[in-house]
């Protein structure tokens, strides 16, 4: 197609292979994919969004929104589809007095963290301050206030989105109340959203920060704070993990190069209170502890996560329950003497409010599992890319007894059957829902929901 034929309707630009940005505008987070669409559009209104979905329709295309290009992969080919690169299309901002933020699909968690830090206010952000609010929200978000106060999807307040015939809609409780439900958590194939509102939560107080040992006390740390988190408070979540950091010079000094157990904990309290929880875990003598008082926006840098796109490989399950045997399985599958070349393999303390269903909670109401499990590898060839791979799946297999059955969607990164990110009830009333919505399959989403 000639960009031009979009392009004159669009006040933003409209991109086709060989163009100057093209490059830069296909890239997805994760540098192994190969992101080629028919073309892309960067809106700077939403009236483009509009103009971008009518013609996809006239000419045939499908659509499929991106901000930052986290778990792209599941996309698969995009040679019919119109990429809609949402980098300009509006920022973030927040109401101290009414506890909300609004924003637009071009924010990313830093644009709306640091400000309302200020404020001494939180939303239910992820791990890394990078990752783009919307895509992140609708697939349930997974946040280091979790424990306390569910998942990210259940504190929207309102979505506006240009749906499959090209309308602009705004949906909240009251208004569409079927694709509000369903955009809490359901994914983002029902639309192109281009504003969102959801609440942010009073944090007077908060304790975190990072313990680390080397790794070949992995054994004895991971135990401890397995037996820890079966007494820890709703207001305290915690991540232990492997990490074999990479001595790359965007990693902090500290850490950069090092094998390390870690325990990572936000516990929303004073200085003095938290000390006292994680008393049994400083005993264990680290030889890092980053441990403090610290306004909400510091727990963006708390877990690491790189900060610009690299490529590798990762796998995810959730599991039920978390028995010694279990922390046995993890130092075997990816521990000291197991060859690992994985980066990282995490056990996450879910439980809490992330396991209870809030009144009128979205598709995604809570999680089915105790503890997430996700594991990750960097990949530079095919060499590496078999062994990431390898090592992924000796994890899983070796963790296969405590698995739930459910998974998160947000941390699934192939193409898979996506039942088992809802419920059998949720599932069926988001295919209802999709054929309503989309009933000519125009959207792409990453774990796209049949119409039925």
């Amino acid at each position: 197609m000639k960009a031009t034929e979009l392009a004159d309707r669009t006040h933003g630009p409209v991109l086709v292979e060989g163009d100057a940005d093209w490059d830069a505008a296909r890239g997805a987070f994760n540098l192994l994919l190969d992101q080629r669409p028919a073309a892309i559009v960067l809106p700077e209104r939403v009236e483009d969004v509009v103009v971008a979905v009518r013609f996809a329709r006239e000419r045939g295309l499908r659509v499929a929104a991106q901000r930052t290009g986290h778990n792209a992969g599941p996309l698969g080919d995009l040679s019919d589809t119109l990429l809609v690169r949402t980098d300009r299309l509006g920022g973030a901002g927040i109401e101290p007095d009414h506890r909300h933020a609004a924003v637009g699909p071009a924010a990313k968690w830093a644009d709306v963290t640091g400000p309302a830090s200020e404020a001494g206010l939180a939303p239910l952000a992820g791990s890394s301050p990078t990752v783009g609010v919307v895509g992140y929200t609708l697939g349930g978000g997974l946040s280091w206030l979790g424990r306390k106060h569910g998942l990210a999807c259940n504190s929207v307040r309102k979505v506006q989105l240009v749906n499959a015939r090209g309308e602009i809609v705004h949906a909240d409780a009251e208004s569409e109340p079927d694709l509000f439900w369903a955009l809490r958590g359901g994914g983002g194939g029902l639309g192109v959203v281009t504003g969102m509102e959801f609440d942010l939560f009073e944090v007077p107080r908060l304790y975190a920060g990072m313990l680390a040992w080397p790794w070949e006390r992995g054994g004895e740390v991971l135990e401890a704070w397995r037996e820890w988190t079966a007494g820890a408070p709703d207001e305290a979540t915690s991540i232990g993990r492997l990490v074999q950091v990479p001595p790359f010079d965007e990693i902090p000094e500290l850490v950069r190069g090092k094998q390390l157990a870690i325990v990572e904990v936000a516990f929303l309290g004073g200085e003095e209170e938290g000390a006292e929880l994680i008393a049994p875990l400083r005993g264990l003598g680290p030889e890092i502890d980053t441990f403090a008082a610290v306004p909400p926006a510091a727990l963006g840098l708390l877990h690491m996560d790189p900060p610009e796109p690299v490529p590798g490989l990762s796998d995810h399950a959730l599991l039920g329950d978390l028995p010694a045997a279990a922390i046995e399985a993890l130092l075997a599958s990816a521990g000291p003497d197991s060859g690992s070349p994985l980066v990282s393999v995490e056990l996450r303390h879910l439980g809490g409010a992330l396991a209870r269903e809030p009144e009128g909670a979205g598709a995604l109401a809570k999680i089915d599992g105790a503890y997430s499990l996700f594991g990750v590898g960097m990949v530079a060839n095919e060499e590496m890319g078999q062994a990431v791979r390898a090592a992924l799946d000796g994890v899983r297999k070796a963790h296969s007894a405590w698995e739930s059955g459910a998974l998160l969607g947000n941390f699934c990164e192939a193409r898979q059957d996506e039942s088992p990110f809802f419920t059998p009830e949720a599932h069926e009333r988001l295919c209802r829902v999709t054929a309503e919505q989309d009933p000519d399959d125009l959207f792409r989403a990453s774990h796209p929901i049949p119409p039925g």
